[in-house]
């Protein structure tokens, strides 16, 4: 079928939840994709960062094959190889000491608040601490807890009465971050550079202070890498780029190479809250997708992902920001890594539809915020092709 047709289908079949393009792609490798039609786009959104390794990359591309061949789902009453493996490869290079692994960003961050509010009522003298603070603008997920957890108002909007026990404050604002806990406050929850927000940099010192701030109150820094971890930003975790660390950390996206799957890690002295009953998934941490984010995780780690994902990054800032200064409607270009965002003075959605016409994916976050979070191996040539593209888009306006 072509698209037209795909298209007519999915009118008659698809529930609406999502405001979808006319694209339909139906193949990808590397930085691109081709849709039913067969014109080809560059891809500088990635599946809203979940292929850092582009489409269908080999190594993961085998490790799934190899995979279902073999043993696709396991009961998590049993001992899985793969994803033990997965958990030592996370643990032994990040801060934490303990994963549990589920299907999504949202499931993971559900996770990481039963785990901060079971943790601080069996720690903590006062049994009624279960609040959590989280910033404006924030985003962590569409189930019923994490979209009450998000800051967002039209996140939030027709789902009311929320889930009780959540407090917003400015992003990027320690003070009062402080002013905002109470002493049913049991946990700080905060995403390193808010994506959904409009990529959202913080101040160099800001997780420092934040740091300072829970260990003086005993609370627990729960930190959603849902979209910036796996190598996004240079770093393996966004976090290392603060000289902080969390207490729980929440992982998804990226991880498995596109495969879905979500992870929620933590310290031994927090994971020990959760015990055989308290939590868990069906499909959390099967061997098909482990075996995908084995792949995956040690792809980055060991073939200089890392090093090209910061190199690549400084060269699509440099080339942003150079292109910013010819237009005056552009009004800050910001971001680490691969992860950076171009703020408009005008929306940005127009701006995304003529980019599909040229045949370039992008994204807008917050109306004005044009964001770019291409594949970790993009390459100088990509960039100077979507530059271009974006260029010629802009003279038009």
């Amino acid at each position: 079928m072509n698209s037209a047709q795909w298209i007519e289908k999915s009118d008659q079949y698809i529930m609406k939840t999502y405001g979808r393009y006319p694209i339909v792609p139906v193949r990808g490798e590397g930085c691109r994709v081709w849709d039913a039609d067969d014109k080809e786009y560059l891809d500088f959104l990635a599946g809203v960062a979940v292929n850092n390794l582009g489409h269908c990359h080999p190594k993961v591309v085998k490790a799934i094959q190899d995979q279902a061949a073999t043993m696709i789902h396991c009961s998590n009453y049993y001992q899985i190889p793969q994803q033990i493996e997965l958990a030592e490869l996370l643990c032994t290079n990040s801060f934490a000491d303990k994963a549990f692994f589920c299907n999504s960003g949202a499931e993971a961050n559900e996770a990481a608040i039963k785990l901060a509010r079971k943790h601080s009522r069996e720690t903590h003298a006062n049994p009624e601490r279960y609040e959590i603070i989280t910033a404006l603008a924030s985003f962590h997920g569409r189930t019923m807890a994490t979209v009450s957890a998000t800051g967002q108002e039209k996140v939030q909007k027709f789902f009311d009465p929320l889930l009780h026990g959540f407090r917003y404050v400015p992003f990027n604002d320690a003070p009062a971050l402080e002013a905002a806990i109470t002493p049913q406050t049991c946990a700080i929850m905060l995403e390193p550079i808010q994506g959904e927000g409009g990529v959202v940099v913080p101040s160099a010192d800001y997780f420092q202070a934040v740091r300072e701030i829970c260990n003086r109150h005993k609370l627990l820094l729960i930190f959603d890498e849902v979209q910036v971890g796996i190598g996004r930003t240079g770093k393996l975790f966004a976090y290392e780029h603060f000289g902080v660390e969390p207490d729980i950390m929440t992982l998804a996206k990226a991880l498995a190479g596109g495969a879905p799957i979500g992870t929620m890690l933590a310290r031994n002295e927090v994971a020990a809250s959760f015990g055989p009953g308290t939590h868990g998934s069906t499909f959390g941490g099967n061997p098909l997708v482990t075996a995908a984010a084995i792949a995956a995780v040690r792809c980055i780690l060991e073939d200089g992902i890392l090093n090209r994902a910061e190199e690549m990054g400084e060269y699509l800032l440099g080339e942003l920001e150079a292109l910013g200064k010819k237009f005056p409607f552009v009004t800050d270009v910001r971001g680490i890594g691969l992860m950076i965002g171009m703020e408009l003075s005008i929306p940005a959605g127009d701006i995304v539809k003529k980019g599909h016409e040229r045949g370039v994916l992008l994204n807008v976050a917050q109306d004005k915020v044009l964001r770019f979070v291409p594949p970790l191996i993009v390459s100088k040539q990509d960039v100077n092709k979507m530059v271009a593209i974006l260029t010629d888009i802009f003279r038009e306006l």
